[in-house]
């Protein structure tokens, strides 16, 4: 189990940065979301199929995080059967909501822009793909994957952070730095809440980018260790 579960780890974040880096490339995401929908959906058209598939496999990323949770919980002897138990659950939904904030991309949003290209659409049926457009991206990408991805990203390394150091599974930094990392992930989520609603919260925007990265260096490190115990 330990060799499945060192090797998942390190090709999860792998994967989610190389699709993340690639979309950031071909698409200017996440940037190309404060442009305009019309500007939106015409990049995306320009980008074909190729760039459908590319949003289909980022979404796929996300997936990986539920096997990962369950193999992960089943490393941990010795913690707390209550704490790995909430680990694995809370990994499991991480995963659900990430995926469903992201799998818009590859079935929502080409429907919206083939519509918007529409020779014979009115400017009544522009203004709903727009509204459609915006309010997807509000609760599926906002509040269903960024919001609800942090937090239960960041739950998860935390539960799993304290299981390592209840079960000495890795060495006990890799669990601390978990728990911290965790703890500024979730912290992340609040960017769009309550005041922040709006423009958002400009300080997790900017610490979110360097905690995903901390957060995937963390991942790799633990199937590092796992893979190559003291």
């Amino acid at each position: 189990m330990r060799l499945a579960t060192g090797i998942l780890l390190i090709v999860l974040p792998i994967a989610f940065n190389f699709a993340f880096a690639a979309l950031a490339s071909r698409f200017s995401y996440p940037d190309i979301l404060r442009r305009p929908t019309g500007e939106v959906l015409e990049r995306f058209r320009a980008g074909g199929s190729s760039l459908v598939l590319l949003w289909w496999a980022f979404a796929m990323t996300a997936v990986l995080l539920a096997p990962a949770a369950v193999l992960v919980a089943g490393t941990l002897a010795g913690a707390d059967a209550t704490l790995v138990a909430a680990g694995l659950v809370v990994g499991v939904l991480a995963s659900i909501v990430q995926f469903l904030g992201l799998v818009r991309w590859p079935f929502l949003v080409p429907y919206l822009a083939r519509e918007d290209a529409r020779a014979d659409a009115s400017p009544a049926r522009r203004e709903a793909i727009e509204i459609v457009f915006q309010s997807f991206n509000r609760y599926l990408g906002v509040a269903v994957g960024e919001h609800l991805g942090y937090l239960f990203s960041g739950a998860w390394t935390i539960l799993v952070g304290v299981g390592i150091l209840q079960s000495g599974a890795v060495p006990g930094w890799i669990g601390l730095i978990g728990i911290v990392v965790g703890a500024v992930l979730a912290l992340c989520s609040l960017e769009f809440l309550g005041g922040f609603e709006e423009h958002g919260w400009r300080l997790a925007g900017a610490v979110t980018p360097f905690a995903y990265l901390a957060w995937s260096a963390w991942l790799v490190g633990t199937g590092v260790a796992l893979l190559f115990p003291a």
